[in-house]
């Protein structure tokens, strides 16, 4: 078990060395990002706290999915895999204990802390199909819809509960719910065939990739945003500022995800991302950064004869 921590660290480690930065500075960045947006969300709304374990929760499902859990079942004897299961739930659930118990949350703290235990055994399967409306356009929304779906309705109760107590910040914490649940859906790279498929250039996969995640990003949040506007007008120009900045981080996030293909974006990636969150400005040299980085990975695929 040992063994196999240590090397997820040296790959980890390699990765961040390879993207030009030293570990060392990166776990720092890593440190200030995830703190910034905690107290960023929990300045917006009085419900952080659910909101936090329900991300917190989306983590840790990622590492209960069956077909991992089969394998390292094969790799490692019974007692050896329920052990690691439950240090790797501890790392991902650690820095939402730590922030939790700092803002003197005890009771969710520990609500969390049993329920990363429970997630630790427990081997989620996602076989079932429910019916979306995004099956035309594969593959990362039907595929994340189907996982997530649960979430909207919470996330369009928040808002009716944003208009009737009259709190406008639940409302865009409701906003900021449904773009973080957007934003996983690009955190897998698909098979290759889904690229290939579009026989497009690299710019115009690209440009086809973003429309595609800008449109649906905003049918999803438009319930959200027209009930908004309409029970706080004088609230327009912040809502209208926050759908701007939230498409910029989807098409920044979609390029992300494309630097890296058809590997899975790691610490690097998404201290970017994170770095880019607090500090929006940077944004500007980042989502070129990307850019650059995802027409290189795709010109193999797409134009490759």
């Amino acid at each position: 078990m040992k063994e196999y921590l240590k090397l997820h660290y040296r790959l980890l480690n390699r990765e961040i060395n390879e993207f030009g930065f030293s570990p060392i500075f990166f776990y720092l960045f890593a440190i200030v990002g995830f703190y910034g947006i905690s107290v960023f969300l929990f300045s917006k709304t009085e419900l952080a706290e659910y909101i936090y374990v329900l991300i917190c929760i989306s983590f840790l499902s990622k590492l209960s999915v069956k077909e991992r859990n089969e394998f390292l079942k094969i790799i490692f004897s019974s007692s050896i895999y329920k052990k690691l299961r439950i240090i790797e739930n501890l790392i991902i659930s650690l820095p939402f204990l730590a922030f939790l118990l700092w803002k003197n949350s005890l009771m969710v703290a520990i609500i969390l802390f049993f329920i990363s235990m429970i997630i630790s055994s427990i081997n989620l399967n996602f076989n079932f199909t429910i019916s979306t409306p995004f099956s035309k356009r594969p593959f990362e929304f039907p595929l994340g819809f189907r996982k997530t779906f649960y979430i909207f309705p919470f996330a369009y109760f928040l808002t009716w509960q944003s208009i009737f107590v009259g709190n406008f910040n639940l409302g865009i914490a409701s906003l900021l719910l449904i773009s973080v649940v957007i934003f996983s859906y690009y955190s897998s790279p698909e098979n290759e065939f889904y690229i290939w498929i579009f026989n497009l250039s690299v710019r115009d996969f690209l440009v086809d990739k973003i429309k595609t995640g800008l449109i649906y990003f905003t049918f999803l949040s438009f319930p959200i945003l027209i009930s908004l506007i309409g029970f706080f007008p004088n609230e327009k120009i912040k809502l209208v500022i926050f759908i701007l900045l939230g498409y910029f981080y989807l098409t920044t996030i979609i390029l992300a995800k494309y630097s890296v293909y058809p590997n899975e974006m790691n610490l690097p990636e998404v201290i970017l991302l994170g770095i880019s969150l607090i500090f929006p400005p940077i944004l500007f040299g980042v989502l070129p950064f990307f850019y650059i980085k995802s027409t290189k990975q795709l010109k193999l695929i797409l134009e490759n004869d």
